[in-house]
């Protein structure tokens, strides 16, 4: 990480007793060789033309939080272009918390975390402290993308709610790869192919234990109003492991996988990869009045309905942390019409979520009671509201 740097953005941080996002300071990220951006609101509008900077803001904000931010790009990606090298991302809250997170000098491709000025033991540390989701033009493909994409979907809102999620998903990966590299090369050691299936049985009955139980809560979120006045969607998993989950112990269904790992293993060896696992999960979204498919709606029903399903999660985080999240809506109103526009603009202010917003006119975020700024050429102004 270019510790100095971030360490002497850390110490720009003012002290103030609330629980919002009150200051962020970008050094050589992206577009920004510099910026130090003091929110004026709860909510933000950021408009300018296409490539002026919007969407790297939100995701800077993205990165304070684990995993590989809203556009999941490679750390070394994020280095401003004719920069010094590495980048760093700074956050004071006005409750005291301080999160740093930049790249780690002679490792382009990782990053490290400060939690209020020290490096935590584990990620899961900062995402006990603050929560973001976000939504963006590329997840209007969520309905229609490959099982893979909604999948990470899937598995960023369990995060966000139980940060050791992540962990044991890799940890499942890790003792899959190792599988896989000796039932490519026999003869193998079999104790030592059935410890590694008895890790993998471990890690992915309880990560489809927690994307089971997400669902469940989010359903129930949905089903009280969480997404009105959105359109209800229901929610469900196309997993083995979640229907045995569903008729069965987890001590139980772990034994069940370590026996179908095990009997897998010549199938497994042909194609390389594990028959069973996490990685065959799908995530499945329907009406909520006609059960219907998401994917047979039309683009502005489906916007509606990602919406909805945004909203609910946020709804969950609040209840469940006593705090809402940072929703990132990175062009949010594409696709919808300008009723649903102000229902999207009501149901922030009533929540009273905390949101940063992207568009290129602001004439179109008329109605939402929200700080203004243009954004051109790294620089943010302040625009007049509505």
């Amino acid at each position: 990480m270019r510790a100095a740097r971030l360490g002497q953005d850390l110490e720009e941080l003012q002290r103030n007793p609330k629980t919002t996002l009150t200051r962020l300071i970008l050094s050589d990220f992206r577009s920004y060789a510099a910026l130090r951006f003091e929110p004026q609101a709860r909510r933000l509008v950021f408009a300018g033309p296409n490539g002026a900077g919007k969407t790297n803001l939100l995701e800077a904000a993205s990165l304070l939080v684990p995993g590989r931010g809203l556009r999941g790009a490679r750390f070394s990606e994020l280095a401003r272009q004719g920069g010094a090298g590495g980048w760093a991302v700074a956050a004071r809250f006005d409750n005291g918390l301080e999160i740093g997170t930049g790249a780690v000098e002679g490792a382009p491709d990782r990053r490290e975390f400060r939690l209020n000025g020290v490096k935590p033991r584990a990620q899961s540390e900062v995402a006990e402290q603050f929560a973001a989701v976000w939504l963006t033009p590329q997840m209007d493909r969520l309905f229609t993308d490959t099982t893979s994409g909604r999948r990470k979907f899937l598995d960023r809102l369990v995060i966000a709610l139980e940060p050791f999620h992540a962990r044991e998903i890799a940890a499942f990966e890790s003792a899959s790869a190792q599988r896989n590299r000796l039932l490519a090369e026999p003869p193998f050691d079999p104790a030592w192919v059935a410890a590694l299936e008895d890790s993998m049985a471990r890690h992915a009955v309880a990560a489809v234990a927690a994307r089971a139980a997400l669902i469940a809560r989010l359903n129930a979120t949905l089903a009280a109003g969480g997404a009105d006045p959105f359109p209800r969607v229901v929610l469900g998993l196309a997993c083995p492991i979640a229907q045995k989950l569903a008729e069965a112990p987890a001590l139980d269904v772990e034994e069940w996988l370590r026996a179908a790992l095990r009997s897998a293993r010549r199938a497994d060896a042909a194609a390389k990869a594990a028959g069973y696992g996490p990685q065959k999960t799908d995530l499945l979204i329907m009406d909520a009045l006609t059960g219907r498919p998401a994917v047979l709606s039309s683009t502005g029903q489906q916007k509606a309905m990602l919406i909805g399903i945004v909203l609910g999660h946020a709804a969950m985080i609040a209840a469940a942390r006593g705090e809402p999240s940072l929703l990132l809506l990175d062009e949010p109103l594409v696709h919808l019409d300008a009723e649903r526009r102000q229902a999207l603009f009501v149901a922030l202010e009533k929540a009273d979520f905390p949101a940063w917003l992207t568009g290129t006119d602001l004439e179109v975020f008329k109605g939402l009671d929200a700080a203004c700024y243009r954004v051109q050429g790294g620089v943010l102004t302040v625009q007049p509201g509505f």
